[in-house]
């Protein structure tokens, strides 16, 4: 009876127009966070947090693609799952790291307790660190404990997670964020040198308070610049920057591990869009720093109904190449990407308007005054040095993100059914997010650009396991 239920929830999925053809979701249910980012025997692994019954939330689990060259994907069965006391309420997100030909997996194990009345801040929940090693990516032995609650320094609350592992020449770091029993958003670290014992090795905290919570960290190294990449819950919006509930960006950082000194820079948002959140970040199977984020956000006024009354929500945003430009980090789409393109239409045209559903449109712009694309009722512009992506219905709540740009030259856009995302003059700024439209292949028109390449793209071809 489950198996039937199932085979009937996997065929309601996907019979809904809105799933997207060239992104990776869960197969049924909810999907958040990306986790595990990894390359073993030349696979890229990309595991995420996954409730496969339920698409509005649930006890989670890590479900499992792999893939060698970003296009042809293989669909494998959940990897973890809660199976001991200190994981019974969720195994939450976490990171990788290969050594000796090995993979250590790290994840927060979640508790929260039920027995009487409590904030879930200060008392009432465990976040533990929990180890897995796989030798192939698909198998482990057991759940190694590693850090609990009474390991992290005393004036944090029970909000610490998301373990991030990497390595500087000849020692382990882990990176985790916390929020602190003062409300102040902060990341923690931790050192070993054999990845079995981990000492408290410092906090890194902005000067004035940014937020009261700094959610999956990531410290990475850009050529020979380091950057602090978290979500900040709690910061307030200034204009029209910082409008999303929670935010992603990063902290342009100077650190020195052997001496625990550190100087943050100003927090940069990494993604203008309105759904965008909980970034991770691994170097591929070619050498390329690769950052994978979760195309959505959570506690939003806008919504997904579209897609949670045929049995699923959310999506992972397109891999994107990162690189750096002085104390900014740059994003562009891997190349691989080019593959799926087919039917390419150029113009030079002043106005140029087609119908399409998945498709990629590169524009340079040789005059940007009344520079427009619309896109049904969703509608890029730029107007007085702001960039705005505005929706009416289709946006299900979504209004208007915007942005400051020097100049605007060019636009590197993708559509796939119900998500766009726009990399702006290669990749200075970013905008990702879903819209819902009434049609299954919409109207684009595009006023007062240079030229224009469009391309229909194919969809990925995933293989079950």
């Amino acid at each position: 009876m489950l198996r039937e239920k199932y085979i009937e929830l996997i065929n309601k999925v996907n019979s809904d127009p809105y799933r997207l053809h060239f992104h990776l979701m869960a197969p049924t249910g909810w999907l958040n966070d990306p986790n595990g980012l990894c390359v073993i025997k030349g696979v890229n692994h990309i595991y995420f947090q996954y409730t496969p019954f339920s698409a509005t939330w649930g006890l989670k689990s890590w479900g499992h693609y792999s893939t060698e060259n970003w296009i042809d994907y293989t669909e494998h069965p959940i990897f973890l799952r809660p199976s001991v006391a200190e994981d019974i309420d969720g195994v939450y997100s976490g990171s990788a790291l290969v050594e000796n030909n090995k993979i250590h997996y790290y994840y927060t194990g979640n508790v929260k307790y039920t027995d009487k009345k409590y904030d879930y801040i200060l008392n009432g929940r465990e976040q533990n660190v929990i180890e897995v090693i796989s030798e192939d990516g698909f198998n482990y032995e057991k759940k190694n404990i590693l850090l609990k609650n009474s390991d992290y320094p005393q004036n944090m609350s029970t909000h610490v997670r998301d373990p991030k592992v990497f390595k500087v020449e000849d020692e382990y770091f882990m990176i985790l964020g916390a929020r602190t029993k003062e409300d102040i958003g902060c990341a923690i670290l931790y050192k070993s040198l054999d990845l079995k014992k981990w000492e408290y090795f410092f906090e890194i905290h902005s000067e004035k308070k940014y937020g009261y919570m700094w959610e999956c960290c990531d410290l990475i190294k850009i050529e020979d610049k380091w950057f602090l990449i978290c979500c900040p819950q709690g910061v307030e919006q200034e204009g029209i920057n910082f409008a999303n509930i929670y935010q992603i960006g990063y902290f342009p950082i100077d650190i020195n591990f052997k001496e625990k000194t550190y100087s943050l820079g100003e927090f940069v948002e990494l993604d203008r869009g309105f759904d965008i959140y909980a970034p991770q970040t691994f170097i591929d199977n070619k050498g390329r720093n690769v950052l994978i984020a979760w195309m959505g956000i959570p506690d939003a006024t806008y919504t997904n109904n579209k897609t949670i009354k045929n049995g699923w929500q959310h999506a992972l945003s397109m891999p994107r190449t990162l690189k750096r430009k002085g104390n900014k980090i740059l994003q562009e789409p891997l190349v691989e990407f080019e593959n799926l393109r087919k039917n390419k239409i150029s113009s030079t045209d002043n106005h140029i308007n087609f119908l399409a559903s998945t498709f990629e449109m590169i524009i340079d712009i040789d005059n940007s005054e009344n520079f427009l694309v619309k896109m049904e009722d969703v509608k890029l512009s730029y107007d007085n040095n702001i960039f705005s992506l505005e929706m009416q219905e289709s946006g299900e709540g979504r209004n208007k993100r915007s942005v400051y740009l020097e100049e605007l030259k060019k636009l590197h856009i993708f559509v796939d059914t119900s998500s766009i995302e726009i990399f702006i003059n290669d990749g200075e700024e970013v905008f990702t997010s879903r819209f819902y439209p009434n049609k299954t292949k919409i109207n684009i028109e595009v006023f007062n650009h240079g030229s224009c390449s469009y391309y229909d793209l194919d969809e990925f071809k995933i293989d079950v396991e």
